[in-house]
């Protein structure tokens, strides 16, 4: 669950970024669990994988974006 920078994303393909978004997903899911369950903590994570997320979703878009052009 490293933090990608934008450039180390943009280098990726659809397909990676597609598994790449998958992947924060369910890491973002297991952590909102923990702090549910009051396990988590260091709450920051929590943004920090919310923008990962953000970063590779618009990546991908301007990757499909293009393509389509």
């Amino acid at each position: 669950m490293a933090i990608n920078k934008a450039s180390e994303l943009r280098a990726k393909d659809v397909a990676a970024l597609e598994t790449e978004i998958k992947d924060l997903l369910k890491s973002h899911f297991n952590l909102r669990m923990q702090r549910a369950t009051q396990q988590l903590t260091d709450h920051s994570t929590l943004k920090k994988t919310r923008r990962d997320i953000a970063r590779a979703r618009t990546i991908l878009a301007e990757k499909k974006q293009g393509a389509a052009k």
